[in-house]
């Protein structure tokens, strides 16, 4: 089969590589028919080579139709259309059975000491391949897979359901606004314009969104979000607290994470982490603030006191600089963690079998394309070029139709 794979900083390939197939009882088989790039792909893409090995296929946001499934995959059946949920795990365990799916104990990489093992995601989280490729083995499936109706809709209406929407709803969740409060989410890449969304869907009173590139900004307006752009307002803290009352947001959603700009120190030392030989580059990793968290202290400072923020943004440095003085003193809550996919499940499906559309999942994508240009859709999408906001492959389009 075809499949992207890593081959070095920001070198990808798109490979013939071998057909997964059915090895555990519990597995199933998928055709990919669409399968998405996401913002935290990008850190594999630049700065996390140190976890990953030439020919790793990468990818954890994918859907399509069940081709072959194991003698205990459960009801799933052949031909079925489903979404694949990005964590992988098992549904029966302590950490399972309480809603913590990204933590199943039945997964976690302990030789890593990390959680749940996710699809496409480096040594780190377990080196299973991932979905951006024509196939995917997906273990136990006989609780992972999202079953969606074969109703000709286009996959942009159910593939979200993979990473996008639940990593969302889960932000949204643990920022815990109040019936008609007020709301900031910081970024509006994929995740941000969904939470963006999802908060009211859900009942906040004011919704604000930051994010310094236009067409951003623009597909969150259409959707009834206010928007501001960071390098324009002068005073972002001010410009908060004239839209809420002047106190600040009930609660405040990282959607950005390390990708933030703002710290040249940290961006450089990331860098030069990512050029370090393996052996270093995961000690300075692990054990070092290397993160640029300019957008996390921007929402310590916005959050209002007594108020939440919730971290949907990846964060990889394990000793970054935190300003306990300033949490403490404002009594802030923080939530955080890897989105519980199944979780959500029961909530968004309904929302996106809608005719209607609630959540407007159908104009999110700005790019589908096919597989083989892959390597250059990861470019694109770095730079922002091209209006980029949330790129879906086609494993069997044709190079240059999609």
């Amino acid at each position: 089969m075809r499949a992207l794979t890593w081959q070095g900083r920001e070198r990808l390939a798109v490979d013939d590589v071998p057909d997964p197939r059915v090895e555990r009882p519990t597995d199933a088989v998928i055709r990919v028919t669409s399968t998405a790039i996401c913002g935290s792909d990008l850190h594999l893409y630049s700065v996390l080579g140190m976890y990953l090995d030439p020919g790793d296929v990468l990818g954890h946001e994918a859907m399509g139709v069940v081709e072959e499934v194991g003698a205990a995959a459960g009801d799933l059946q052949v031909g079925d259309r489903v979404v694949v949920p990005f964590t992988i795990a098992c549904g029966r365990c302590w950490m399972c059975e309480r809603g913590l799916q990204s933590q199943c104990e039945t997964t976690q990489v302990r030789s890593q000491d990390k959680g749940a093992a996710l699809f496409g995601y480096t040594r780190l989280y377990g080196q299973v391949p991932g979905g951006q490729a024509q196939y995917l083995r997906v273990p136990h499936a006989d609780y992972g897979p999202v079953r969606v109706p074969d109703d000709g809709a286009p996959d942009e209406r159910y593939l979200y359901l993979s990473d996008v929407l639940p990593t969302a709803w889960q932000g949204v969740e643990y920022a815990d606004v109040p019936e008609d409060g007020s709301i900031v989410v910081l970024g509006l890449g994929p995740v941000g314009q969904m939470v963006a969304r999802i908060a009211r869907h859900r009942g906040a009173g004011t919704v604000v969104a930051v994010d310094p590139v236009p067409a951003r900004r623009a597909m969150a307006e259409r959707h009834g979000v206010t928007t501001l752009d960071p390098g324009a307002v002068g005073d972002l803290r001010a410009a908060i607290l004239d839209l809420t009352a002047g106190r600040g947001p009930d609660g405040v959603v990282d959607a950005v994470g390390m990708e933030a700009h703002g710290s040249p120190v940290a961006e450089a030392a990331l860098k030069v982490a990512s050029r370090l030989p393996d052996a270093m580059a995961a000690p300075l990793t692990e054990r070092a603030g290397i993160d640029r968290l300019a957008a996390l202290h921007t929402a310590f400072d916005l959050v209002r006191r007594g108020g939440t923020v919730s971290i949907s943004g990846v964060y990889g440095g394990a000793v970054d600089p935190v300003p306990m003085m300033q949490l403490f003193d404002k009594q802030v809550t923080l939530r955080m963690g890897q989105a519980n996919v199944r979780r959500w499940i029961d909530d968004l499906l309904p929302l996106v079998e809608d005719p209607a559309d609630p959540l407007g999942v159908l104009d999110l994508r700005t790019h589908r394309l096919p597989l083989e240009q892959a390597p250059d859709a990861y470019r694109t999408f770095q730079r922002k070029d091209d209006g980029c906001i949330k790129v879906v492959l086609d494993p069997w389009a044709a190079d240059g139709a999609a």
